[in-house]
């Protein structure tokens, strides 16, 4: 699921820069721009991010602090991703569903809209921030289970990462 979502987080990517040529050049050739314009592209840039770092993490090219990962065993590597997704991932995860769940909801049930003239509604945007954590706790619990499984030689998994340039 999250590699079709992470499909849509790319299309975003061009259709964000797609909107922001338009609307740099409307404004520049014909006098003419809208806050709406700007906004949608903030709000496809929240997509593109809260929408791919699941993706992100899936294709295990996801930022990590590198002091001691690159020099200990495949083994190790995959304890210290096993821990660390139990400990750091999962819990910050559902806390920041727990909490954007309800701005996103009273969000919607008022209709707020941007206080900007010519602005949009709000709540599809705050609607990314629940949707994108749930998602990467989803893909951080597939995480887990195929590092566990590997743990367990029941699959053979490769999680090689590409090693930051020093």
């Amino acid at each position: 699921m999250n590699e079709q979502i992470g499909i849509v987080a790319n299309w975003l990517v061009l259709w964000a820069a797609l909107i922001s040529a338009g609307n740099a050049a409307s404004r520049y050739l014909f006098s003419e721009s809208s806050n709406g314009w700007l906004e949608i592209q903030w709000y496809m840039f929240a997509a593109m991010v809260l929408l791919g770092a699941p993706y992100t993490l899936k294709m295990n090219e996801h930022v990590r602090v590198d002091l001691f990962y690159s020099m200990v065993s495949e083994r190790t590597r995959i304890w210290i991703d096993i821990i660390c997704g139990f400990l750091f991932l999962l819990p910050i995860c559902v806390i920041l569903v727990y909490f954007t769940w309800p701005w996103f909801v009273d969000s919607w049930r008022i209709g707020e809209t941007s206080s900007n003239a010519g602005g949009l509604i709000r709540w599809p945007v705050k609607l990314m921030l629940p949707v994108g954590f749930a998602l990467m706790a989803l893909q951080g619990v597939s995480e887990i289970i195929k590092r566990i499984a590997a743990l367990e030689h029941v699959i053979e998994a490769d999680f090689t990462y590409e090693k930051p340039v020093q």
